[in-house]
């Protein structure tokens, strides 16, 4: 929830997905509101285990084949499913994605995580340091020292959280394997955003460069932190906009004019269909690098 809230509640995006999509939001083990602490007797998921559960939600609503978006971890586990599954996923929405095993840096930080975890629960300092992951030096300040409203809200969703739950999709996450030489193999057209401030900048570069330059954009949005959807939601409408017309969708004009059975027709997308600021990013503080498409150009 902390990581969609931003994107979803905008009223643009909802014109865009909620009323067009069926949204089917799968949680990690034991964090969902109001989850029981996940018994010691349960044997520890790993990675796999995590992507084989969202074929198991699939086939629970009989969902063949579906668009995908994930935010850092959940950005790894929709990647590893798509590789798994090639044959249900239509498209993949990236959002600050990691794809490679954890650094020797990361590994022992997220064993410093994991004993706060266990030790001192949601304590203050591991939430610092969990906000220090999601969102940019800038969001976290604030204004005048005042912390803003989306901090406010993680934090309040960290505290309802069960710390031994999220221990144990940590340690799934830090024993990650390294998806670097299947990524050519990724099938499903991938859209990538990710924030110039976030820690895991470097690994999104890399994983859009050994992807296929033909299906995979990659979108950098400068003063942003790994949390796209929370600093920055308008600054990814219209390449979702973009990247949903690849697959034939298209947002249907308000007025458009009726075809000769009583429909509307499904119109492309024109800026009479996008909110004005959408057009002027700069107008909210927004500064986009150009999206580097990964197609291969021959002379």
């Amino acid at each position: 929830m902390s990581c969609f809230q931003g994107l979803f509640f905008c009223p643009d995006a909802a014109s865009l997905l909620l009323h067009n999509f069926c949204i089917y939001h799968i949680d990690a083990p034991g964090h969902e509101l109001g989850a029981d602490v996940i018994s010691s007797d349960v044997p520890l998921l790993s990675v796999d285990d995590l992507a084989d559960q969202v074929a198991e939600v699939l086939d629970f609503f009989g969902l063949k084949e579906v668009l995908c978006l994930g935010v850092t971890a959940g950005a790894y586990i929709l990647t590893l499913f798509a590789m798994k599954y090639k044959e249900r996923v239509l498209g993949l929405i990236l959002v600050s994605p990691v794809c490679k095993a954890p650094s020797w840096t990361e590994w022992l930080y997220n064993k410093v995580l994991l004993n706060l975890l266990y030790f001192y629960g949601m304590c203050g300092v591991l939430k610092e340091c969990l906000l220090q992951r999601y969102f940019s030096k800038e969001l976290r300040c604030g204004l005048h020292g005042a912390e803003s409203d989306i901090i406010q809200s993680c934090r309040r969703l960290l505290d309802e959280r069960q710390s031994l739950n999220v221990m144990r999709f940590l340690q799934a996450i830090n024993e990650r394997q390294d998806l670097t030489e299947s990524l050519k193999r990724l099938q499903c057209k991938t859209l990538i955003f990710v924030g110039e401030s976030s820690p895991f900048h470097a690994e999104s570069v890399h994983m859009s460069a050994k992807m296929d330059r033909k299906s995979s954009v990659l979108v950098e949005i400068q003063a942003c932190g790994s949390l796209v959807t929370e600093e920055h939601p308008y600054a990814m409408l219209i390449p979702i906009e973009l990247f949903l017309m690849g697959f034939g969708y298209y947002r249907q004009l308000p007025f458009a004019s009726s075809s000769s059975n009583g429909s509307n027709p499904a119109s492309p997308l024109s800026h009479s269909c996008i909110a004005p600021e959408l057009l002027s990013p700069e107008s909210l503080g927004i500064k986009l690098k150009p999206i580097k498409t990964r197609a291969t150009i021959e002379i």
